[in-house]
């Protein structure tokens, strides 16, 4: 491992000593997808037997709309949330 993938490591071990401990669940169920081969995720979900409620899928074509017009959550917002920002 090169020094820069050391002190990746270092710099996101420290990052996570200083998350509170109800976000470190979080953190750690994205680490794993991360980690995990999406295949093998998809491969092992459960297969969806229900059929969505028209007001569902309406609730998703209008998240998706929102999505398309650029009203999604801004990354740098996020990682605020998460105490992750500048």
């Amino acid at each position: 491992m090169g020094v820069d993938a050391t002190q990746e490591r270092q710099q996101a071990h420290e990052l996570l000593d200083m998350l509170p401990q109800e976000k470190l669940a979080a953190v750690r169920s994205l680490l794993e997808v991360m980690v995990e081969p999406l295949s093998r995720s998809l491969a092992s979900a459960p297969v969806e037997e229900e059929e969505v409620a028209p007001e569902t899928a309406a609730a998703i074509d209008r998240a998706r709309a929102s999505l398309a017009r650029g009203e999604g959550i801004a990354h740098d917002e996020i990682l605020r949330e998460f105490g992750l920002g500048k």
